[in-house]
């Protein structure tokens, strides 16, 4: 009986199993791959000679027996000038760059259509305290060590030293990857505390947590004179909710003690972030803001393969924001740092699920983390049920990554 049956193109990648059943070989897949329509690029930003290139090209291809290079639509240049969409097969993109490259005033444009065509990879592998981290295979924990007497999540739950290593351990044991130590709030409103409190609270946790645990330990601050300290202690990662644009020494400090660090985007501070934010284009900002941290990290001393970045869910942002970050995270790719995304327990989730208080907001971090990963848009996810997580992460990647659809999908049995 004649079948039809559609298949599934978000990424290229999945027409594989499709030319696998229908018996290719090996270098005719490939092909086949690289021939696929598969990448659309929103451009913005454009200047006027970058436009007459592009539209130079691509009047080019529209002649008989030339298709060289995408297709090109520019935006409207009375309300949207500098913007344009490029569709195209891979190789028709690398003709883009190797084009715009030949032009020294183009090069803006090259390197940017180059990120591109490498934000399919998965990021470099990082090492934190003697662990390896490969990204692209299964999504890793990081696990949240409160450290505060006023957290939206727990409400002062682990604020003694004892209760947050005993905490912390549990999260080890529960599969964490990494453990974030914080002893500042960053809930929406609350105010900043001092440096000398924050050590305070977070050292002898750090101290108890590094005797009895080899699980890479992260301090959430943004504050260099916390992080200097931190990092003496055992910290090997500084998780900066300000993405380096609160302290200006901050970066110098993560530099030279050679140390990681993860760069969030914020509209505003937590005192002001939720106080009606607002963006013309979400995604544009967000990269913006964190392309700007990234680079004051690298200009500090911080090797670019120890910086992740963080679209700061929550953090200045509406319920629709949010959820438009989220599904747009692959658009986060274009930065090659690996991403760190937290969801976890957050409000916009209980507005999601009929106002739900944060501690019983799980089933929808679940919910959260399991899209995600299917996707594999994050590379770790920040949260506080880490036992729950793992779980949930290990479906989701196996659903990913799955290649068993009977013995005719076996690669094996194809003549490569």
């Amino acid at each position: 009986m004649l079948r039809a049956r559609p298949v599934r193109v978000d990424r290229p990648a999945d027409l594989a199993p499709a030319f696998l059943r229908m018996g290719l070989p090996t270098p005719a897949r490939e092909y086949l791959l690289e021939k696929l329509p598969a990448l659309h690029v929103l451009l913005t930003g454009l200047g006027r000679e970058q436009g007459r290139f592009l539209a130079g090209l691509f009047a080019a291809s529209e002649a008989p027996g030339h298709e060289e290079y995408p297709s090109w639509v520019a935006g409207d240049q009375r309300t949207r000038p500098g913007t344009g969409l490029l569709s195209g097969r891979k190789d028709q993109f690398e003709r883009v760059v190797a084009e715009a490259r030949r032009q020294p005033e183009l090069a803006e444009l090259a390197g940017a259509l180059a990120r591109v065509l490498e934000a399919s990879l998965p990021p470099a592998s990082l090492v934190l305290g003697g662990r390896t981290f490969a990204f692209g295979a299964r999504t890793h924990v990081m696990g949240v060590v409160n450290v505060t007497p006023d957290s939206f999540s727990d409400g002062g739950r682990y604020f003694g030293t004892e209760a947050a290593v005993a905490h912390g351990l549990r999260l080890a044991e529960g599969g964490a990857d990494v453990l974030d130590v914080g002893g500042e709030s960053t809930r929406p409103g609350s105010p900043p505390v001092s440096a000398e409190e924050e050590l305070a609270r977070i050292l002898p946790v750090l101290e108890g947590l590094r005797a009895r645990t080899d699980v890479p330990l992260s301090v959430d601050t943004t504050k260099a004179a916390v992080a200097r300290e931190a990092l003496k202690a055992g910290a090997v990662l500084i998780n900066d909710i300000s993405g380096f644009h609160f302290d200006a020494e901050l970066p110098r400090v993560v530099a030279e003690a050679g140390a990681a660090c993860c760069l969030m985007h914020i509209q505003g501070t937590p005192e002001t972030m939720q106080k009606d934010p607002h963006y013309e284009d979400v995604v544009d900002e967000v990269l913006a803001f964190l392309e700007e941290g990234v680079a004051k990290a690298v200009a500090a001393g911080v090797p670019r393969e120890r910086v992740l970045v963080d679209p700061g869910i929550g953090f200045g942002k509406t319920l629709g924001h949010n959820l438009f970050l989220l599904r747009r995270l692959g658009e986060l790719r274009v930065l090659g740092r690996p991403l760190l995304v937290g969801t976890s327990r957050k409000a916009f989730l209980g507005r999601l699920t009929g106002g739900k208080p944060a501690d019983e907001r799980l089933a929808a971090t679940l919910g959260s983390v399991a899209v995600m990963a299917a996707a594999g848009d994050a590379d770790f996810v920040r949260v506080h049920d880490v036992a729950e997580v793992r779980d949930a992460l290990a479906v989701a990647d196996a659903v990913r990554a799955a290649q068993e659809g009977g013995a005719l999908y076996q690669s094996g049995k194809v003549r490569g």
